[in-house]
């Protein structure tokens, strides 16, 4: 039974019949990506969804969609801007990619306002209405008069533009209407602005009925409405709800002299970008439509008119977690098991063994309480970490300033040019050094987006290192959210490893004789195209090849083009890409031993895991595995400082390619397979049965790792004998009684001939 909606999705070019030589072997990066936003946005469209969370995803749409023009159509935009005309490796030009992004962009648009509408309907029958206020009870109204009166009318700054009153500054993602004014002295008509302050609720909440049913009311409809308060002497005689996007991307200055100024400065610069995206109400008559146009300078820009809702991504701020019924079933992230046998002693436990932790189905607090215990432990003598993303709270950064304040030798690496969190970076940099931590910011012309952090502590053999090497940021929030590997280990290759990878960024002296870490921008590229490589030589020996990866963007062009060299050799090579696909699969001649699927769904899937064969098909025990920092970008790849770990512990081998890999490549509930054409397919599947949620998987089932000697007491199996209580979109059922790494090879058997007899 197809338990999937069917989504006539159209192809990102069309192409079909594509030459092995042709720059149409690749896909267009940002068309890629809004493919990535459309899969979004069909999770909010899903029926099978809670409602709640059907409405946080239309809310991460939104959001995505504004972040994409801070930043990409802004650059794509500037490029036009100086008459540049260079095509990408894809063939378009940036006029080009900006004609077909308006395309693409206004039909996310629509699909987003269409579903918006339907979801406001079924949030009506749940008793969570938007209303307008018309709709709004003489009873209500009067309450939305008192809230408006006493609670955002005092925070309005009203604005009349004429020569003595210039337009105002607007903010980024700044909301606000745009009104034309009528009084009796002056036969011209009066245009003013009233921005929504930043601290004024988007959505005014209203208490309605005996039910206590919930009413909120937009507070550009409130504005509309309370208009001629604002200005009493005057009459309303038009009005229209905007928003403006502004250009959010910095340029940094490889000679600026003191780069925390200079960021400080860059981040003002930014406050006031161009604006490169103008969003109005669709009525909105013409001469405002006009004024502000011209007003913000914008003859040139994405002028976007919206008969549905301005800024769909406050809407995540009506989700009410007292209606548990309306989103997911909650659930418990787990405390490694190991750390518990060894009473909470972080140390002990990571001594014993190594430890790698899933995040978000084990706690993110085995990190802090990790750190915290350096602070505290007094045989600690010394701490290095990296800092790419925190939490406006971070207990992070708290331990390690406690950790300084008691006198430790404290190394915070901290990235000022993390995009969006460069001011906090700043702050939690300052509160460092008060507390007497040496703080870095690592190199001008690359990021530090390597994940790690290095424990020195004295025993009675001498100084023993506790290394922290993972893929996600040391964000407590994100965390919980966010599919992240994070390995504890005292492997003494490894410390030594991290502390010249620490050097290197301190004091530009390149690491020599690494071990076991692959750095870039120094060797990992390399050491990926040596690996695939070895694939290709083991197929034209007659063995078996196979290469398994998970990220979540695929984008660097020698990577892409050592991957259809390996598919043309013969080697079997699947991929979990969440985001950005730029290689083309599924080509005779090119890429027909490639697929890729996209996984979509409860959490945001951001792990970079990759497995080769080894001479043996893929699930073995003699694959070489690593998990990254890194996605498979050039940026990753030559502009940023990134790690991949190898793994060797058995165990963690085991977690890692019989558990998650497994479980990616299996999932049939959240996946969708891209096609020759660009085209994204939700997963079909004709036997309920074998509806299987690699999310549902590992919020029910311990990671092998941490498990410590619970392992004794419970099969070992990569993936349980017994079966996968899983819940198709309907009813609860359950997998057959397989184990799934001997179905992971049957279905990669199965894919392949599928693929062969396409082509």
């Amino acid at each position: 039974m197809n338990t999937h909606k069917t989504h006539s999705v159209p192809s990102i070019d069309g192409s079909t019949n594509v030459k092995p030589d042709s720059n149409k072997r690749y896909f267009n990066r940002e068309l890629s990506w809004l493919f990535f936003n459309t899969r979004v946005m069909e999770m909010a469209e899903d029926k099978a969804v809670p409602l709640f969370e059907r409405l946080r995803f239309l809310s991460i749409s939104a959001s995505n969609l504004d972040e994409f023009y801070m930043v990409r159509v802004a650059g794509l935009r500037t490029q036009v801007l100086a008459g540049m005309t260079t095509e990408s490796f894809d063939g378009y030009t940036p006029q080009r990619q900006l004609e077909k992004i308006a395309k693409r962009v206004s039909k996310i648009t629509k699909a987003q306002n269409t579903c918006w509408q339907e979801l406001s309907a079924l949030l009506s029958n749940e008793g969570v209405f938007v209303k307008k206020i018309s709709e709004l009870s003489p009873e209500s109204l009067e309450q939305l008069t008192e809230l408006y009166r006493g609670q955002i009318m005092p925070l309005l700054s009203p604005m009349a533009i004429d020569p003595a009153h210039p337009f105002p500054f607007i903010q980024n993602l700044g909301l606000g209407v745009v009104l034309r004014l009528l009084d009796k002295k002056h036969s011209e008509p009066r245009y003013a602005i009233v921005p929504v302050p930043s601290h004024v609720p988007r959505f005014i909440k209203i208490e309605e009925g005996k039910k206590k049913h919930v009413t909120y009311v937009r507070v550009e409809d409130a504005l509309e409405h309370f208009a001629e308060e604002l200005f009493p002497e005057f009459s309303r005689d038009a009005i229209g709800a905007f928003r403006i996007t502004r250009d959010s991307d910095i340029a940094v200055d490889e000679d600026a002299e003191d780069l925390v100024q200079h960021f400080e400065f860059l981040l003002k610069k930014r406050r006031r970008g161009r604006v490169i995206r103008l969003e109005l109400e669709g009525d909105m008559p013409r001469d405002l439509k006009a004024f502000l146009i011209e007003s913000f300078e914008c003859w040139d820009e994405d002028i976007q008119d919206t008969s549905g809702m301005i800024s769909m991504r406050d809407l995540s701020d009506i989700i009410d977690s007292t209606k548990p019924k309306l989103l997911f079933p909650p659930f418990q992230a787990r405390f490694p098991e190991r750390i518990r046998e060894h009473d909470g002693d972080c140390f002990a436990a990571i001594a014993a063994k190594d430890i790698l932790v899933h995040h978000p189905y084990e706690e993110f607090d085995v990190m802090i309480q990790f750190l915290e215990q350096a602070a505290l432990d007094p045989n600690v003598v010394a701490i290095k970490q990296t800092l790419y993303r925190t939490s406006d709270d971070s207990p992070i950064v708290k331990a390690l300033i406690n950790a300084a304040e008691r006198g430790k030798n404290v190394t915070a690496l901290v990235e000022l040019k993390a995009r969006f969190d460069e001011a906090t970076n700043l702050r939690w940099a300052r509160d460092l050094e008060r507390a007497g931590a040496h703080v870095v910011y690592g190199f001008i012309d690359y990021k530090t987006h390597a994940k790690v952090s290095l424990v020195i502590r004295r025993e009675s053999d001498g100084l023993k290192t506790y290394t922290h090497l993972g893929t996600g940021n040391y964000h407590a929030q994100n965390a919980k959210i966010y599919t992240d590997l994070a390995l504890f280990t005292t492997d003494a290759d490894f410390g030594s490893d991290v502390g010249k990878l620490f050097n290197y960024v301190t004091s530009y002296s390149k690491p020599q004789s690494l071990k076991k870490l692959v750095i870039a921008p120094l060797n990992l590229r390399q050491h990926l195209l040596k690996q695939i490589e070895a694939e290709i030589d083991f197929a034209k020996s007659g063995k078996p090849a196979a290469i398994w990866a998970k990220m979540n963007a695929l984008v660097d062009i020698e990577i892409i083009d050592a991957l259809y060299a390996a598919s043309n050799a013969g080697v079997q090579i699947d991929l979990v890409v969440r985001g950005i696909c730029c290689l083309r699969p599924g080509v005779p001649d090119l890429s027909e031993n490639i697929r890729v699927i996209s996984i979509v769904g409860r959490f945001l899937e951001h792990s970079r895991i990759v497995c080769f064969g080894n001479g043996t098909a893929l699930p073995n025990m003699n694959a070489k595995i690593y998990f990254s920092s890194a996605d498979w970008m050039p940026r990753n790849l030559s502009r940023r400082i990134e790690t991949l770990i190898p793994v060797e512990a058995i165990t963690v081998r085991r977690q890692i390619l019989n558990q998650i890999m497994t479980a990616n490549l299996l999932d049939t509930a959240n996946c969708w397979e891209l096609r020759p054409t660009g085209r994204y397919e939700r997963r079909q599947v004709s036997d309920r049965d074998t509806v299987f949620s690699s999310h549902e998987y590992f919020m029910k089932h311990p990671s092998l790792s941490g498990r410590g000697s619970a392992l004794r007491y419970s099969a070992p199996q990569d993936l349980p004998h017994q079966g996968l209580p899983q819940r198709d979109r309907r009813n609860s059922q359950s997998l057959p009684d397989k184990n799934l790494t001997e179905r992971a090879l049957r279905v990669t058997k199965q894919k392949q001939s599928d693929t062969n007899s396409q082509l």
